[in-house]
């Protein structure tokens, strides 16, 4: 959870607007769903000891699931992410530090 808020407050800094947090959806849970200028991203927030080690924790599985999920979402509300859309990974080490990883898979 202190992971997650750290990665809103870094979005909101860089002038990305909050649309949802821990969206529950039938096929799972996006962390975070924010917007900045048209353009949608689904966040998945990862937190490790390391940065690096942050950035590998995101498996297939997770992958696949954020996919189906961000499907839902979508169809529900169809007028988000006019410009596009996106799956960005932000990653907190156990210091505090935060790194984004901007459209970090897409779908295949």
């Amino acid at each position: 959870m202190i992971a997650e808020a750290r990665a809103a407050a870094a979005l909101e800094a860089d002038g990305w607007a909050i649309w949802a947090r821990r969206a529950r959806t039938a096929a799972g849970e996006i962390d975070l769903i924010a917007e900045k200028e048209g353009l949608l991203a689904f966040v998945e927030v990862k937190a490790r000891p390391g940065l690096a080690e942050a950035a590998a924790a995101l498996s297939l599985r997770q992958r696949v699931r954020l996919l189906k999920a961000a499907e839902i979402v979508l169809a529900a509300h169809p007028e988000w992410g006019h410009r596009g859309v996106r799956f960005d990974v932000i990653v907190v080490d156990r210091t505090g530090s935060v790194r984004r990883i901007k459209d970090a898979f897409r779908q295949e």
